[in-house]
């Protein structure tokens, strides 16, 4: 059987910075035909990490509807269906997803009144 690359794209957000801090889990957007066995190696492999377990939610795209200026003009459009894969590390392990460069903080120098 032939395995799947899998893309993984990490959603960057305020919810998932949150699960990554407390719950050690990363999210990720993947391919619809990738399976949970398919997203644990590639995480694995790509970062080096432990998985602890997988889980994998779709939502379908929104239906979305432009007007144009006088109502003349109505476009009908679909966003793209998303599929999610959260993705739970082994104690200890961690992405450097949300990483960040912490700058020494200067003084600033005091202004002196005449």
């Amino acid at each position: 059987m032939k395995r799947l690359a899998v893309i993984l794209k990490p959603r960057l957000s305020e919810k998932v910075y949150g699960l990554s801090q407390t719950q050690n889990t990363y999210v990720f957007d993947v391919s619809r035909d990738a399976n949970k066995h398919d997203i644990a190696e590639a995480v694995k492999n790509q970062y080096e990490v432990g998985i602890k377990s997988v889980r994998v939610a779709s939502s379908r795209g929104k239906s979305q509807r432009s007007l144009r200026r006088g109502g003349r003009s109505v476009r009908h459009f679909q966003r793209a269906n998303i599929r999610k894969a959260y993705v739970t590390l082994k104690d200890g392990d961690k992405l450097p997803i949300f990483a960040a460069v912490e700058e020494p903080a200067t003084k600033k120098p005091v202004k002196e009144s005449k």
